[in-house]
């Protein structure tokens, strides 16, 4: 539910405070003398066996640093916009706090952040170098970090096996290209039974989110390079309409009900009754946990693009920031419990695969997509080791390692406008796409314009 609760920070308020404090101005050296550093986002007392992890994870990490108390906070949700703009406001953060990736100007305008670019150094964070450069982007301004990574995403398409295996399809090698998409959604829908080939969203901010997805593994670019003007009503994004126009109309492997929003399609896809749609892996967890869905039933394959894997793919996360107040010794020792908690492989809340097998949790999703390198083998290594679902689902996503792609600026404001554009194509046999694109493109140009 991570994305759908991004989409609610496009409602709090605009914070444009003064600019942020810079506190790695001091040598980050060892943290040195006692120090105590508050960390939020803890696992709530509704899910036992998540939070004695982390009490377990906290006991082993003081034992290593005795110098270092953690003070745990509870959060569940770890952010909700309306509180995380009230702490931003009041000062409240905690030491070491939650964001999303898409949080971070919020963040620096109200003046809230540290400069830890300093302190991120191979001693506080072993992984450092193996860290996916879009990630690090993702957490930079100005050439300075501010945040360390907890998750990182990108989209693929999402499968039901089961209703590729009804279809009479191989359900391990899900769709490459559009073409891919529509033959496989054509095979689907033909099973009758009011099952929907394909699906996607718009309303709800979430179709121009997937506009811009489809976008970007068209190989175009939502704005221009400056960032002033919308670049999206070119040749991209006429196929991204297109394309789902001739699906919706042409092929009618989509239904006849549309205008779907965040929990919709996976509704369908948990009751099997949709083949395929564009998502993140941590949906299939959604699936499973919320819906009553079962890990096996789902693979996943790379976001089409126009002749095979998609040129890139939209990327998102979540963080943790430092609060602009903390001292270098706490900066020191929040980077260095991060590292423990969910940067190091083998341990921590992430990567003790072993462990999260022995509770019952599952292991051998994609993600979260943070790693290059020996750090990457070596994840995927202990991985298929303590595995409790056939990796094998997700190797085409895997395999096809198409880049990340950030959000553009303005993005919440960007989707709304794209909303309309994405409904007309799915609600109306007669609209019209590159009219669509062009009237999208010129407001999101005032959007802009506006946000100067």
């Amino acid at each position: 539910m991570r994305r759908s609760a991004v989409l609610l920070i496009a409602t709090a308020l605009s914070l444009t405070a003064a600019a942020c404090s810079s506190s790695s101005s001091s040598n980050p050296a060892a943290v040195g003398g006692k120090v105590t550093v508050s960390i939020d986002c803890a696992p709530p007392t509704s899910r036992p066996t998540q939070r004695q992890q982390w009490a377990d994870d906290i006991a082993a990490f003081e034992k290593l640093h005795p110098n270092i108390t953690v003070k745990s906070i509870d959060t569940f949700p770890c952010e909700t916009p309306e509180l995380f703009t009230a702490a931003l406001k009041g000062g409240t953060e905690p030491n070491v706090f939650y964001t999303y990736f898409t949080d971070k100007q919020q963040v620096l305008d109200a003046g809230r952040a540290a400069d830890i670019t300093s302190y991120v150094t191979a001693a506080n964070l072993p992984v450092k170098d193996d860290i996916l450069p879009s990630v690090w982007d993702s957490l930079k301004s100005d050439g300075k970090t501010y945040a360390l990574p907890r998750t990182n995403y990108t989209m693929g398409m999402i499968i039901n096996r089961k209703l590729f295996q009804q279809a009479g399809l191989d359900p391990d090698q899900p769709p490459q290209s559009w073409a891919d998409v529509e033959a496989d959604a054509k095979r689907i829908a033909a099973l009758g039974n009011g099952i929907a080939g394909y699906g996607d969203y718009s309303a709800g901010n979430n179709g121009g989110w997937h506009f811009t997805a489809e976008m970007d593994a068209q190989g175009g670019t939502m704005l221009s390079a400056d960032g002033t003007k919308a670049a999206f009503a070119d040749a991209q994004g006429l196929a991204v309409l297109q394309n789902l126009h001739k699906l919706r109309f042409d092929d009618n492997v989509m239904g006849t009900t549309q205008l779907y929003k965040w929990g919709d399609l996976q509704k369908q896809m948990a009751a099997g009754k949709l083949g395929m749609y564009i998502a993140a892996p941590d949906d299939i967890t959604y699936m499973v946990q919320s819906l009553g869905a079962h890990y096996e039933d789902f693979g996943m394959g790379p976001i089409p693009g126009r002749n095979g894997p998609g040129a890139g793919s939209l990327a998102g996360g979540d963080d943790y920031m430092f609060n602009s107040k903390d001292t270098p010794a706490q900066i020191t020792a929040g980077i260095q419990l991060l590292s423990y908690l969910w940067l190091t492989e083998g341990q921590g809340q992430q990567y003790d695969y072993a462990r999260a097998k022995a509770s019952g949790q599952a292991v051998g999703l994609p993600e979260p997509q943070l790693f290059q390198g020996a750090t990457a083998a070596k994840d995927a290594q202990l991985k298929a080791a303590d595995a409790t679902m056939p990796v094998q689902a997700f190797a085409r996503f895997v395999d096809a390692d198409v880049p990340g792609v950030t959000e553009p600026a303005n993005a919440q404001a960007i989707y709304k406008i794209l909303d309309t554009a994405m409904a007309s194509v799915l609600t109306d046999p007669k609209a019209d796409p590159r009219k669509l694109l062009d009237t999208a493109a010129a407001q999101v140009d005032e959007v802009l314009a506006n946000a100067q």
